[in-house]
């Protein structure tokens, strides 16, 4: 599934954060959205999701406006995994991963049928979260429980995923093996994904294309190697910067500007 985001602007009580941005997600695409604190990645997701107002702009989904989706059909196209996570909750992994199902169900239907457990048990399957699936959120590391709202999220069975920093409360093992799974999903489950993440070398390891943002406006969009050149590092963190080659791909080496 394609997203066209065009003269999209975006932001709380009338106030815009996000200013007449462009840039299309393509099929099976990774995109991840990096910039400074404060420069309008997670406003961008939750503009893309309605949680805030589409103050100016559209966006289409397969040519379709978003405009027309209720939050309920625009849930089943698009799954969200936030910043912050709850992982005091008393509830099982596989209790967790069947709350993914609500955008298919009325208020009053709690029954899950043979479809939504079909999705469900292939979720836990895919994030490897079998053994695990009796456990209660609140005993789990970080990590498995990252990969237990990735579960529910999948449940969904989207076909475009939005994750806001998922990897920033996880040790470097964890980041790797996190965002590895992001690759898998893409190619089993042939999702589009955009991704906010602090970590610059991370995001270019692994991302098809990156958008650079400063202060709700977009720098730059393409692929890894042409957005990070020292001008746009410059203009989107205020730094120097060494780009060095290695057998991985390319790593930045930020240094205070002088």
């Amino acid at each position: 599934m394609t997203l066209l985001i065009k003269d999209f602007s975006t932001g709380y009580d009338n106030k815009i954060i996000i200013k007449n941005i462009n840039f299309e997600l393509k099929d099976s695409e990774w995109v991840g959205i990096i910039g400074a604190n404060g420069s309008g990645k997670s406003t961008l997701l939750k503009g893309i999701l309605k949680f805030n107002p589409i103050i100016q702009g559209d966006i289409f989904l397969n040519s379709r406006n978003t405009k027309s989706f209720s939050r309920k059909n625009l849930s089943q196209k698009i799954a969200y995994l936030p910043q912050k996570i709850n992982n005091n909750l008393n509830i099982t992994v596989k209790e967790l991963v069947t709350l993914g199902r609500s955008p298919y169900k009325s208020f009053w239907e709690f029954n899950m049928n043979e479809k939504d457990m079909k999705i469900i048990n292939e979720a836990i399957e895919i994030l490897d979260l079998e053994n695990l699936k009796n456990n209660y959120i609140n005993e789990l590391s970080g990590g498995q429980c990252q990969r237990a709202f990735l579960a529910m999220t999948l449940s969904q069975n989207p076909e475009i995923l939005l994750l806001d920093e998922p990897t920033t409360f996880l040790d470097i093992n964890y980041q790797l093996k996190f965002l590895e799974l992001i690759n898998k999903l893409i190619k089993i489950k042939k999702l589009s994904v955009i991704t906010v993440l602090h970590d610059i070398n991370l995001a270019c390891r692994f991302c098809d294309r990156l958008a650079i943002f400063k202060e709700g406006n977009l720098i730059d969009i393409d692929k890894p190697k042409k957005v990070l050149s020292k001008d746009n590092l410059y203009k989107a963190f205020e730094i120097d910067s060494y780009i060095v080659e290695t057998p991985l791909g390319f790593q930045i080496f930020p240094v205070s500007k002088k």
